[in-house]
């Protein structure tokens, strides 16, 4: 890849990360992981508390770039067909038509995802994985980018619908925005004193830019001792004893993925295995299913990953 093409990437990244940040505040990293996801053209889940500024996150980056919204508020009684649309027969035109549903934007914000039936949930599932819609028979493509932000509540359980194995896989990347210091939530009322920034956000990049920014991160050379870490450290939470299912080979093709996005976010052509590291927990962290002796000791997927990471060799040849 060219030096200027990286720098254009990393300069398109600052920009969108420096207007999300004039309405989300001190969430720097957590906008940079939403680019990561945009770049990879993946999905995120965002499982936090109500109230820190999932929905605002969303829709002050869908603003940034210019891109179509869409919100659907996940219940117990939401149909596939309220996600994906209908075929409905036109009276006055004497033929069927399609009526899209809100899942046709760029960025659907799938908002207490854990809400609906699984029957509802694994409506996403090619949307998700293929970027297509199959409506009685018909296939519709998904709008370039397409990206699916989930939430899950960690605190109400009662009434919701675990995510199967197959859904949680599909998602690139797990967050978790946090609540703000002090002196963030003290400059938080400042800003919302009179309205919302997201009210008079501009956009600063457009999706054709964005749609060539994820195409420049597939340029981004990982050298083949990289390769073969990324690789080792997927396979690794397989072989541990405290996990019963470990990465997929879809996770380790994100692991690979995410790390690109990142450099090229960062400024550089090449990835360095500290990129690996950073990114690797929230590209796995969601994917791992602890075995029954592992959670009665108390561990989590949080800490294997981390003793995964600490124990897997790292490539010490140079990087360039």
């Amino acid at each position: 890849m060219e030096s200027g093409v990286v720098d254009q990437v990393a300069a398109l990244g600052a920009k969108i990360i420096d207007n999300v940040d004039r309405v989300i505040v001190g969430k720097r990293s957590v906008a940079e992981l939403v680019l990561v996801a945009l770049l990879c053209e993946s999905h995120i889940l965002v499982e936090d508390v109500p109230g820190v500024g999932k929905t605002t996150l969303a829709r002050a980056v869908a603003r940034s770039i210019a891109a179509s919204f869409h919100r659907i508020q996940f219940t117990p009684d939401l149909l596939p067909s309220d996600i994906s649309g209908i075929s409905y027969f036109n009276q006055k035109l004497g033929e069927f038509q399609f009526r899209a549903g809100p899942i046709f934007a760029n960025i659907l914000l799938a908002d207490e995802i854990n809400r609906a039936t699984p029957r509802t949930q694994s409506a996403l599932l090619e949307a998700m994985e293929e970027r297509q819609v199959t409506v009685e028979g018909e296939t519709m493509p998904l709008p370039r980018p397409f990206l699916v932000m989930a939430t899950e509540n960690p605190i109400e359980l009662e009434g919701t619908f675990p995510l199967p194995e197959a859904q949680l896989d599909r998602f690139l990347l797990r967050l978790r925005i946090g609540y703000p210091d002090e002196a963030d939530e003290i400059e938080m009322l400042e800003r919302f004193r009179r309205a919302s920034p997201l009210d008079e956000l501009p956009p600063v990049a457009t999706v054709a830019e964005l749609i060539q920014a994820a195409a420049a991160c597939r340029d981004v050379h990982v050298d083949p001792d990289l390769r073969r870490y990324i690789t080792n450290i997927g396979r690794a939470t397989r072989n541990s004893d405290a996990v019963d299912l470990g990465a997929s080979p879809r996770a380790i093709l994100g692991l690979f993925r995410a790390s690109q996005a990142l450099a090229a976010l960062r400024g550089r052509d090449f990835v360095l295995p500290d990129d690996v590291k950073e990114i690797c927990l929230p590209v796995l962290v969601h994917r791992l299913i602890l075995s029954p002796e592992a959670r009665l000791r108390g561990r989590d997927a949080r800490q294997i990953i981390e003793d995964v990471v600490a124990a897997t060799e790292v490539p010490v040849e140079q990087i360039s």
